[in-house]
């Protein structure tokens, strides 16, 4: 079982530079714009070589992305996160909190800010591995591509 089923899955976050929301449709205007400014860094981000986001990717499919995204968190599947700065105006990336197959991890985590954020990258990292650490039940977290090398992860 990916989360327990008494656990309350938290649907904010914030901290004295993020705000995090559950990501949904809401933000695919947003989304779109900073997925699409950061798209050559992103296809690093959830595996060595990725072909997402394409050069042609459409707002819908991106859209419809985020459709999944807010399925899965009501599902209790998959967690993902919006994350933007304190006073909500400006998106910076996004968190996501997965099931994995690896058996020495309970979760696998990704996370990414678009290119113009780039330098609260690390401080985002932090955030979530202390967040994971105090508030998820998840003891043995993966951060593949970023504390484990792919050729490891693999």
């Amino acid at each position: 079982m990916f989360i327990p089923d008494n656990f309350k899955i938290p649907t904010h976050l914030s901290n004295e530079q993020f705000h995090f929301e559950v990501l949904a449709p809401e933000f695919c205007v947003l989304d779109y714009e900073a997925v699409m400014s950061s798209k050559e860094r992103l296809r690093h981000v959830f595996s060595q070589h990725d072909t997402w986001p394409e050069d042609n990717m459409s707002f819908e499919s991106n859209k419809n992305d985020l459709i999944m995204h807010a399925d899965e968190f009501n599902a209790r599947k998959a967690f993902a996160y919006a994350v933007l700065n304190l006073e909500k105006d400006t998106y910076i990336g996004c968190v996501y909190i997965n099931p994995t197959e690896q058996e020495n991890y309970d979760c696998e985590v990704y996370l990414w800010v678009k290119d113009s954020e780039f330098l609260l990258d690390k401080f985002l990292f932090q955030s979530v591995e202390n967040w994971l650490k105090e508030e998820w039940p998840f003891r043995r977290r993966a951060y593949p591509g970023r504390t484990i090398s792919w050729e490891d992860w693999k």
